[in-house]
């Protein structure tokens, strides 16, 4: 996904509207555009190129885009194979999502056969071999790569490697797919995948057949055209291999064949090289590519520098005092901070006539000239200046502040909110103690859907169980079928899935041939096998799954129960009752929920 793979010398002066740091990086230059976004060089702080791919505007607005890509990116950060770029940073949450992958130096396979011609069969060989055990680990990942193509596999010295396996995922199923934003590239789609089925790690190995002959032969095994008419061409008749060396034919038409279960395993695409090669063992030597495309990844490994900073500001001289003579300078140490005061203010070594920018602008705001555009220093101060921070430590880039650590911000500040309030009635006597306390509880059921008018600070009707100190009441729901792409939100009543996007409670993402049960913001947790759930057993389990991993639905079967913990005090117990049989045209899991609402007592701490 690094977009190296570009003519020798294609490396891109930034433009105006490229921002000149991505999560701390400083951007060094463009190295390309796809469909999903634009792809920058930049380098760790110790010097080892990186690159940053930045997704489009029209993919980070679109809250179900999100959630499917920073599921794909937690699964691609689990690929640390020979043949892969691997993922080494990301940010999916922020205003700009992106991830960076190591630079690997060299041509994509399509600039390669674009400029140099076909591969010698050795080659394609070994290329298709190195792809193929990429693929081990990217399925082993639990990951369908659903975009190998050649733009796709970058050429090393070493070898190849595959990148943005997986992330395509993530855009399959948005609305942007249908309003001209295209993603795949359909002249290395398999069947399934033209026809619009469900699409599994075979259809990579479908793909892998069509990249190997695209090396060999120099074009597409199903011709070009417009896209409509080369997917006709995928999914009802044979490829065109006329010109493909012998040793070539049974492995490419083996994988190009139209039933994903008459295709060989990534295993039996091996042996079928080694085969072919007529040894035992394949080996790699370092000439494995022609030598016209080793010359061009030797010129790669000169990537650029991002900019140098701008010089520092130089101290001004001290103010003439009366008769002529200078004042002194004021001390060089922080002055002490007057009673009361948050700290000791930091002096910087800038004018205080530069203008101060609380952030590096977006990638749609217009920045300065390249010139004096502000660039990343983690220990120098550059134009804009930043607003005094303490020191971070440089060995990794800022990241956001996680969902929970916000929440956990928030609901501090409601709390001291709430006490405050409850002071304030005391001194005027219009309060007692335990009233301040109702007041508090009220507060906290009215972020709920559960109905009742408020009088006095306490909720009129039925008291809340965590209001009166008694159980909540239990509703169950029965027999929900919760669809891929859908969620619960457990203040709805009746609780029915939607799939309008924003906030929610629990939702079923399927992706790379698994389902999962998942959540934001919540604490969930799954019992034991055999447990028997309860509210006071929810209540009391906290070995809860990492936020965003959710629970993998082969972990569960029937009668298995997991429990969902909101912040707003609901407790919702689940209970896995099966799951859509192959033959189904959706993917979903059949549930029961018991929810509890007001189901934790507010606490007077």
């Amino acid at each position: 996904m690094n977009g190296s793979g570009m003519p020798q010398g294609a490396f891109q002066a930034l433009d105006v509207d490229d921002p000149p740091v991505i999560g701390g990086y400083r951007l060094a230059a463009r190295l390309g555009a796809g469909g999903m976004g634009k792809v920058y060089l930049s380098h760790t702080p110790g010097g080892r190129p990186v690159a940053i791919k930045v997704i489009r505007p029209e993919f980070a607005e679109d809250p179900e885009f999100r959630r499917r890509f920073a599921q794909e990116v937690r699964a691609a950060e689990r690929v640390q194979g020979l043949y892969t770029a691997p993922v080494i940073d990301s940010d999916t949450d922020g205003p700009q999502p992106w991830l960076a992958t190591a630079y690997v130096s060299g041509p994509t396979l399509a600039v390669a056969v674009a400029e140099h011609g076909p591969l010698p069969v050795s080659t394609v060989l070994l290329l298709t071999a190195g792809v193929a055990e990429a693929l081990q680990i990217v399925h082993g990942a639990g990951i369908v790569h659903r975009d190998l193509k050649p733009s796709n596999v970058l050429l090393a010295a070493d070898g190849p490697r595959v990148i943005d396996f997986g992330i395509a995922r993530a855009a399959d199923t948005t609305a942007l797919t249908g309003s001209g934003v295209t993603v795949g590239t359909p002249a290395f789609m398999s069947p399934e995948q033209a026809a619009g089925r469900a699409v599994g790690p075979q259809s990579d190995v479908f793909a892998l057949g069509q990249v190997a002959a695209f090396a060999a032969l120099g074009r597409s095994a199903h011709g070009d055209g417009p896209s409509h008419a080369v997917l006709y061409r995928i999914v009802h008749e044979e490829a065109d291999l006329t010109g493909l060396p012998a040793e070539l034919t049974e492995l490419v038409r083996r994988c190009l064949a139209k039933d994903p279960d008459a295709r060989p395993s990534l295993a039996e695409v091996l042996a079928l090289c080694s085969a072919a090669s007529g040894t035992p063992q394949l080996r790699r030597p370092e000439d494995w590519l022609p030598g016209a495309v080793t010359t061009v990844i030797a010129g790669r490994y000169d990537a650029p520098l991002p900019a140098p900073l701008p010089a520092p500001v130089p101290p001004q001289q001290p103010p003439a005092g009366p008769g002529g003579t200078f004042v002194p300078a004021a001390p060089q140490h922080p002055p002490t901070a007057a009673p009361g005061a948050p700290g000791p203010y930091q002096p910087t070594a800038v004018s205080p006539s530069v203008p101060v920018s609380p952030q590096p602008p977006m990638a749609h705001q217009q920045p300065p000239a390249a010139s004096s555009h502000p660039h990343y220093a983690p220990t120098q101060a550059a134009h804009p200046v930043q607003p005094p921070q303490p020191p971070q430590p440089v060995s990794h880039p800022a990241r956001r502040p996680k969902t929970g650590v916000i929440l956990g911000c928030v609901a501090g500040a409601l709390v001291l909110i709430a006490a405050a309030v409850g002071y304030l009635g005391n001194l005027g006597g219009s309060s007692s103690s335990g009233n301040s306390g109702d007041a508090k509880r009220a507060g906290t059921s009215g972020a709920q859907a559960t109905g009742g008018a408020k009088s006095g600070g306490k909720k009129t009707g039925s008291p809340s169980g965590a209001a009166s100190g008694s159980a909540p009441e239990a509703t169950v729901y029965k027999n929900i079928n919760l669809a891929d792409g859908y969620a619960l939100k457990f203040a709805d009543r009746p609780l029915v899935p939607r799939h309008d996007g924003g906030y929610y409670d629990l939702d079923l993402l399927c992706g790379s041939g698994t389902c999962s049960v998942s959540t934001v913001g919540n604490e969930l947790a799954l019992l034991d096998q055999g447990a028997k759930g309860s509210l006071d057993a929810c209540r009391h389990e906290t070995r809860y799954i990492r936020q965003g991993d959710g629970i993998s639905v082969s972990r569960l079967s029937e009668g298995r129960q997991f429990c969902v913990t909101t912040p707003d005090g609901v407790i919702a117990l689940g209970t896995f009752q099966g799951q859509s049989p192959s033959t189904s045209a959706s993917d979903y899991v059949t549930l029961d929920v018991t929810v509890w609402r007001d189901a934790v007592p507010a606490t007077d701490g």
